[in-house]
């Protein structure tokens, strides 16, 4: 089974590892791809940070901090606070000095005129990791918040990073705008992972931010969704709040409700020109179900809380069942 999966952040990358554990577990001779938010990608102090990609890189090789959820373990920040008193990074993002290694490569990479699916290709050589990393495009296309504006009508904007961390996303947005989004093109691996692929799974990640930056991409539903391969989403949302992070600010800034169903019907369904084939929903979200079958949806409610590598690798087999039931 060739199985491709579109992810960003942190629950993106710990629904990639339930992903690989199911694989090695119970089928053998399938390959893992995965597909990459690159919207939360910034430079800072003359380096290209792509947190969302790293997430992926440490949870997937064992480097990742699991108490904290996001760097590296055994993590210091002495190089931060340096640069932090130099003035050229703010104090509300802080780089780990392992972390910096990565940024450090990456940068001189892309300096050195190597492209982002280069250097992916270059980092992941370091772990084995069991999947395959794609960045979702080559091209820069940095997520941008747009404030809601006084009265005078005066619109802020802000790099998501800070509206995210700094902010911890309080500050009221009006919309999220990706700069340079409309010359972007699926990398190259992307287009490789999809073509004759068998299943691809949406994993439970930002609807906003992460899946949908790179659904931005130009011709990336199309890419998706011209293979027969079924299509199956896992909902980021548990009885009405989001796994993790604040996805509640960014579904409301797009107005759309903090609810599993609401999400599913933003993707929409594949037949009627949107993404998905089938939707996994929480159990305590099961009085969704009939609703959701009865649009059309293939819709399943299982547990989806993933609390250990067991749990993960079972949501992972909930959604793989789903897609190899719904296979042609």
């Amino acid at each position: 089974m060739r199985i491709v999966v579109v992810a960003g952040g942190v629950g993106g990358a710990r629904f990639v590892r339930g992903v690989r554990e199911e694989v090695q577990r119970h089928r053998p001779g399938s390959t893992v791809d995965v597909i990459v938010n690159t919207g939360d990608d910034w430079w800072l102090a003359g380096l290209r940070i792509a947190p969302d990609f790293d997430s992926m890189l440490y949870t997937l090789s064992g480097q990742n901090d699991e108490e904290r959820g996001w760097g590296r373990v055994g993590e210091s920040e002495r190089v931060s606070a340096e640069l932090h008193a130099y003035g050229v990074a703010p104090e509300w993002f802080t780089l780990g000095d392992l972390d910096l290694g990565t940024h450090i490569a990456r940068s001189a990479w892309l300096r050195a005129g190597a492209t982002p699916s280069d250097v992916a290709r270059r980092l992941q050589e370091r772990w084995p990791l069991g999947v395959t990393l794609h960045p979702a495009t080559d091209e820069e296309v940095d997520t941008h918040v747009q404030l809601a504006g006084d009265s005078a009508g005066e619109v802020r904007e802000l790099h998501f990073q800070e509206w995210w961390t700094r902010y911890r996303a309080a500050l009221p947005a009006a919309r999220f705008v990706q700069h340079g989004i409309e010359r972007a093109v699926p990398s190259p691996g992307v287009l490789d992972a999809l073509l004759d692929c068998d299943t691809i799974l949406i994993a439970p990640s930002n609807p906003v931010v992460s899946i949908g930056t790179v659904l931005a991409v130009p011709g990336m539903v199309e890419a998706l969704t011209a293979e027969a391969a079924p299509i199956v989403g896992v909902s980021p949302i548990i009885g009405g709040s989001s796994v993790r992070g604040m996805a509640e600010a960014c579904l409301s800034a797009i107005g759309v409700q903090t609810d599993a169903a609401a999400v599913a019907r933003h993707y929409g369904l594949r037949r009627d020109g949107g993404l998905l084939d089938g939707w996994l929903v929480g159990l305590e979200d099961a009085t969704a179900v009939d609703a959701l079958e009865s649009e059309g949806f293939a819709a399943r409610a299982v547990p989806l809380w993933m609390r250990d590598l067991d749990t993960s690798a079972a949501l992972a087999a909930e959604a793989l069942d789903l897609a190899l039931a719904l296979r042609p």
